[in-house]
């Protein structure tokens, strides 16, 4: 099985990427991760995409399609994989089909529909541990001292793309960029949109309802 998890930042694409992988035996692929793990190695790709990442732009398609290429090139993403965080344009949706090519088409894109106000309340809450890299959230899982990690004291602190006026930008650029691949992968037949809001296993109850013909062997994006 092949699943895209579309929608805007903070709308738990990861928390259900990861809940699939853990009982549909598919593999994550996150975008987000790829990319702050070449920041992180400080690798040249890294290190482009971070002015974009720091002010809350796209980063540019050739950076993350050859990223995401390579990720899929490796052997455990053919036995089935999500894609959460991308694609998030359609030229990247359109480049995504031709990396799969004819035998290996999408199954079905779920997007997570949940309102701006509610994305900006769960992403600017966040804090990350400098030393361990532990992530908390002031409002839904807060640490018990404020300002330091509960599992090694290290201290907290609020990410460049966590921050609210980042947060509204990424959102901006999210209406202007990736709403339009609900239109297009809608008129492929293969969207289903998923209300977002709720605990992650009533939203994850929603997608297996959405992707369950498929499970049944039917292929809904050709």
């Amino acid at each position: 099985m092949r699943l895209v998890l579309l929608g805007p930042p903070g709308a738990g694409k990861g928390t259900q990427a990861r809940l699939f992988q853990d009982k549909l035996g598919l593999q994550q692929i996150a975008s987000g991760d790829l990319l702050r793990a070449a920041v992180r190695d400080r690798t040249p790709t890294g290190i482009d995409a971070k002015r974009y990442m720091d002010r809350g732009a796209l980063v540019p398609d050739e950076v993350v399609l050859k990223l995401i290429t390579e990720r899929l090139a490796q052997t455990d993403a053919q036995q089935g994989f999500v894609l959460d965080g991308f694609p998030r344009t359609r030229a990247q949706a359109e480049a995504l089909n031709q990396m799969l090519g004819s035998g290996g088409a999408i199954d079905r894109v779920i997007a997570l529909m949940v309102p701006d106000a509610e994305v900006i309340k769960r992403i600017s809450g966040r804090r990350t541990c400098r030393n361990c890299g532990a992530m908390y959230h002031m409002v839904f899982d807060p640490p018990r001292n404020l300002n330091h990690c509960n599992e090694c004291n290290g201290e907290l602190y609020q990410r460049d793309d966590d921050a609210e006026d980042t947060v509204r930008m990424r959102l901006q650029v999210y209406a202007a960029e990736t709403r339009p691949l609900l239109e297009y992968y809608e008129s492929l037949g293969a969207l289903s949109r998923i209300d977002g809001i709720g605990r992650p296993e009533e939203v994850e109850s929603r997608i297996l309802a959405a992707i369950g013909p498929i499970n049944a062997g039917v292929k809904t994006c050709a």
